[in-house]
């Protein structure tokens, strides 16, 4: 029997998804080799790979003039590449802190250049993000650069703030709802949360800005280097991109990200319906910004806490423990979560706070 997986990343994966990889797993559509044995510019991964970006485009509706591009490093390599790309020696980058990812998106900035913080939640114990009238923008601004989806703090962007470069890193909620790409110069994601395994990070850019990279950036760097490549300038990790082409065909089936939304909001909102009418359990994010991926919430004790997440762990609901810096519970209930899992949890936390409460 599967888990019910609650884990904030790497994450659950959609069971048709790994039935499939499974099966094709030692002998890839009749070709006596696993996808993973073969060259990233042959013909047989050549094909997924393509397909993989085709059906991102799709989902998304991508317009021209961007790129998709699968590169590593995850999340984090990005938090320098970013500023190493497109800020300006005497230009200043807008970030926004709402949570721990980040502040390490600013501190490798401040590394590389100006940094202005447009909006500091981080000041507070983080349960939200910012609110667009907070935003104290730098006029001509190289960027400015926010994180989506906090999984720490389980607060979410609702409505972004418009700029002619908004960056995004969108690791914890990308493809969980449709978007309108061309309000963003550039959006990236590590895959192991919402898209497939560990391995690969999402960028999708807007192709003038990566003309901006300075020469010395080294090549390998350079955003410009893997459109031009197509993601091949070095070996791409294949089986990830595999897995992620896999989702992406999942995801369509699911009706689109439109159809992911709908599934997204009710599980959260059945979730959240349960921690409020309780009286036992307390939501930590701020209502209006509570995010539809990663739902945290407190017990009256950390000892109870510590109780529920091990006597949740004996139903198989697993990995329910809250981020170390914070600590609570935490259910992270991306795309791939079954909605049959939160009933699974409600059903635990009524019969836990009748014991408890």
């Amino acid at each position: 029997m599967r888990a019910y997986n609650f884990s904030a990343g790497p994450a659950v994966l959609p069971e048709e998804v790994l039935k499939e990889a499974a099966a094709e797993l030692v002998d890839y559509k009749g070709t006596g080799m696993s996808i993973m044995e073969m060259s990233h510019r042959g013909k047989d991964y050549s094909a997924v790979h393509d397909e993989c970006i085709a059906n991102i485009k799709e989902l998304l509706n991508i317009p021209a003039g961007y790129s998709v591009l699968f590169m590593t490093g995850g999340a984090s390599t990005q938090f320098p590449l970013i500023p190493m790309n497109l800020l300006g020696k005497d230009q200043t980058a807008d970030y926004t802190n709402s949570g721990a990812w980040a502040k390490k998106a600013i501190e490798a900035a401040k590394m590389l250049g100006n940094v202005n913080i447009a909006a500091d939640c981080g000041k507070e114990i983080p349960t939200r993000v910012p609110r667009l009238d907070e935003l104290k923008l730098t006029d001509g601004a190289a960027y400015l650069h926010i994180t989506s989806n906090e999984t720490i703090s389980g607060a979410q962007w609702k409505e972004f703030p418009k700029h002619d470069c908004l960056i995004a890193d969108m690791s914890s909620d990308i493809l969980s709802r449709p978007l309108n790409v061309a309000d963003f110069g550039l959006i990236y994601a590590g895959a192991q949360k919402n898209l497939g395994p560990a391995g690969i990070t999402l960028v999708i850019i807007k192709d003038e800005l990566a003309e901006k990279c300075p020469e010395t950036v080294p090549t390998i760097f350079r955003y410009k280097t893997h459109i031009d490549e197509n993601s091949l300038y070095n070996t791409v990790p294949t089986f990830p991109v595999y897995m992620l082409c896999l989702v992406t065909r999942w995801l369509k089936a699911k009706g689109g990200l439109e159809g992911m939304q709908k599934i997204n909001v009710e599980k959260a909102a059945k979730l959240y319906d349960a921690i409020d009418s309780s009286g036992f359990y307390k939501g930590t994010a701020v209502p209006e910004f509570r995010s539809d991926m990663n739902v945290t919430w407190r017990l009256p004790t950390e000892e109870l806490e510590e109780l529920f997440i091990k006597e949740a762990s004996k139903q198989n609901l697993k990995t329910l423990k809250g981020h170390r810096s914070v600590g609570g519970i935490r259910a992270s209930i991306y795309n791939a979560f079954p909605s049959e899992g939160i009933d699974a949890l409600i059903a635990f936390m009524k019969e836990f706070e009748a014991k408890n409460g």
